[in-house]
């Protein structure tokens, strides 16, 4: 089962390089480029990923029909590729990921937004933020700065909200659970000084894992004060994380990119 696995894994990395490979040649050739097109082949890439790992998504709640700021916690790199493959998304990352061989190209090509640590760019992120979600393009940030073990939520910072509260865009809360046999999973966080593929072989020694993307109602952002929708966004966060009972229940199938 593990070969099997590592095989689908290497067939998804072959998959994530000829993309990479025709987006940089058609760059150079002068080819038109288009976002939408970046993010369709991006979302294929992460549906391959997710499909290859031990994984069984389930997603509850409604996919959001209009432009939002997905808050979302954060437990593991899988997260990125978990919501992903939902819906065309924009993420904003810490800027090593930018690094990552192949899953950091094709989140470049995407239009991931990256935040160096310590950076003092903030105003300029800010409003090219606020540009994406006013052109009608969702955007997802993880607001605790960090992974966890997925037990709880840490403080959701909301320095980067401002940005929703000025475009007057709702903010949508996700709460991401990794479960087996009902119960939170262990090996699924990637925290603390763990490497990337010291994890990922870790996954694939795993029976299957069920991952819950819970989407919780959206809250609206006109007239609220960044730090307010912040915490308003955490406790919804928490409160399904230490509510939801940890049976699975029946969820729709995840949908398939187009």
């Amino acid at each position: 089962m593990r070969a099997l696995r590592l095989g689908r894994i290497l067939l998804v990395v072959a998959m994530g390089l000829c993309m990479a490979a025709t987006l940089w040649v058609a760059r150079h050739l002068g080819i038109p480029d288009r976002q939408c097109r970046r993010q369709r082949w991006t979302r294929c890439f992460m549906a391959a990923l997710c499909r290859a790992l031990p994984y069984r998504i389930h997603v509850h709640g409604k996919l959001p029909d209009a432009p939002m700021l997905w808050l979302s916690n954060h437990v593991s790199w899988v997260d990125i590729a978990v919501l992903g493959q939902l819906t065309p998304l924009v993420f904003l990352a810490k800027d090593e990921v930018r690094q990552w061989p192949i899953a950091g190209r094709l989140a470049a090509s995407a239009g991931t937004f990256f935040v160096c640590r310590g950076a003092s760019d903030g105003q300029r992120l800010r409003l090219e933020m606020g540009k994406h979600l006013r052109q009608q393009g969702p955007l997802v940030i993880f607001p605790e700065g960090t992974t966890t073990d997925g037990r709880d939520v840490r403080t959701f910072h909301g320095r980067l909200l401002a940005c929703a509260v000025e475009q007057g865009v709702p903010v949508q809360p996700v709460a991401l659970r990794y479960l087996r046999d009902g119960q939170r999973c262990d090996v699924s966080p990637f925290i603390g000084d763990d490497d990337l593929v010291s994890h990922l072989l870790r996954l694939l020694r795993q029976p299957l894992i069920d991952v819950h993307v819970h989407l919780l109602p959206p809250i609206p952002s006109t007239g609220k004060e960044r730090a307010a929708l912040a915490h308003a966004s955490q406790a919804a966060v928490r409160s399904a994380l230490q509510s939801l009972p940890v049976a699975t229940p029946a969820s729709g199938p995840v949908a398939s990119p187009a």
